[in-house]
C-alpha cells in the first residue's frame, strides 16, 4: 500500500505535454478551429478571464496555461490563484492576453481539464473536511478516467487527499476476486507474502469481522474493510491495533465524518474520482 499526502504544492504529472497534445488535436483537428478562422483577422488581439460561477477549489491551473501555449506561444496567462486555493463564485481564476485566434481556439480544451481537475478538488476537500479534528486520511483509488489517472490524483493532492497506490504495479492488494481465485484470505496472504517483493507490503481486501481476524492471523500488512457499517469499522479498527485499517465502499460525506473519528483510518474514497461534478467555470472576453 503506498500513501503520499500534500506536503506542499503538488508536481505535475509526466506527460503532461503529450496529454495536452492530444486534447489538442481532438479538438482542432486538421483544420484548426474554423469558425474563428472565418470571423477574426489573424493580428486581432483580446484579453479574456477565466471565472469562478460557483464555489470550490481550484485545480489545473498551469494545465490550462500549457493548453493556450500550446496553441500559440505568445498567449499571455496570468493565474490570479494557486492551484489548491479555495475560489468563490464570480472570481477571477486567471487573466489572458494574446491572439484572439489562439485565445478562442484553447478555451474548451483548458476549460474541460480546469472544470474536471478542479471539480474533483473541490469534492475531495469536501471528504477533507469532514474528517477535520481526526488523524483519518482521504485517499484516492484507481477509479480514474483512463489515460487521466496522473492528473486527476494530481487534483486529489490539490484538494488536500492522500494518495493510494498508483496502479497493479506499485502495490499488493488483494481483492475479493483474488481471494476468491486463492481459497481464502489466509490462503491469499500466505501466497503473496511467499512470493511477492519484500519491499511492498501485503494488504488484503475484506468484509467481515471474521476475515479480519484471519488476516490479522495470516500476517497481512494492512487491512481493507469494504462496505462495513459504522459499528463494524469501530470494531474493527479495536481489532487491528497498529495495523494500517483502510475503509472503503459507500463512504459517503456522512458516514465518513461519522468513521474518521473511530481511530486513524484510511478512507478511500473511489467518487473523488470518479463522480466529482465539474465546477463551473467560463471564460469571459474583456472589453
Amino acid at each position: 500500500m503506498v500513501v503520499a499526502r500534500l506536503a506542499s504544492m503538488p508536481t505535475l504529472p509526466r506527460g503532461l505535454h503529450e496529454t495536452v497534445r492530444r486534447a489538442l488535436e481532438e479538438d482542432l483537428g486538421s483544420a484548426g478551429d474554423v469558425t474563428s478562422v472565418s470571423l477574426l483577422r489573424p493580428e486581432d488581439r483580446c484579453t479574456a478571464r477565466l471565472e469562478a460561477r460557483a464555489d470550490g477549489v481550484v485545480a489545473g491551473l498551469p494545465v490550462a496555461e500549457r493548453v493556450f501555449l500550446a496553441v500559440d506561444p505568445s498567449v499571455g496567462f496570468e493565474p490570479e490563484l494557486r492551484d489548491g486555493d479555495r475560489v468563490a463564485d464570480g472570481q477571477a481564476l486567471a487573466r489572458l492576453e494574446g491572439p484572439a485566434r489562439a485565445v478562442l481556439g484553447g478555451e474548451r480544451v483548458a476549460l474541460n481539464f480546469l472544470t474536471h481537475l478542479s471539480g474533483i478538488a473541490t469534492l475531495t476537500r469536501r471528504y477533507v473536511d469532514a474528517c477535520a479534528g481526526t488523524e483519518s486520511m482521504v485517499l484516492c483509488t484507481r477509479k480514474t478516467l483512463p489515460g487521466l489517472r496522473s492528473l486527476e490524483r494530481y487534483a486529489v493532492l490539490c484538494g488536500g487527499g492522500a494518495l493510494h497506490r498508483a496502479g497493479l504495479y506499485d502495490g499488493i492488494l488483494i481483492k475479493d476476486n483474488h481471494v476468491a481465485l486463492a481459497g481464502g484470505v489466509a490462503e491469499a496472504v500466505r501466497r503473496a507474502r511467499a512470493r511477492a517483493p519484500h519491499t511492498l507490503r501485503v494488504q488484503v481486501e475484506v468484509e467481515t469481522l471474521a476475515q479480519v481476524d484471519e488476516a490479522l492471523a495470516a500476517g497481512a500488512d494492512a487491512v481493507l474493510l469494504d462496505n462495513a457499517d459504522v459499528d463494524t469499522v469501530k470494531r474493527a479498527a479495536d481489532m487491528v491495533g497498529d495495523v494500517p485499517l483502510e475503509v472503503s465502499g459507500g463512504m459517503t460525506l456522512e458516514m465518513t465524518a461519522e468513521v474518521a473519528g473511530a481511530a486513524k483510518l484510511l478512507i478511500s474514497v473511489g467518487r473523488i474520482t470518479h463522480s466529482a461534478p465539474a465546477l463551473d467555470i467560463s471564460m469571459e472576453i474583456e472589453p
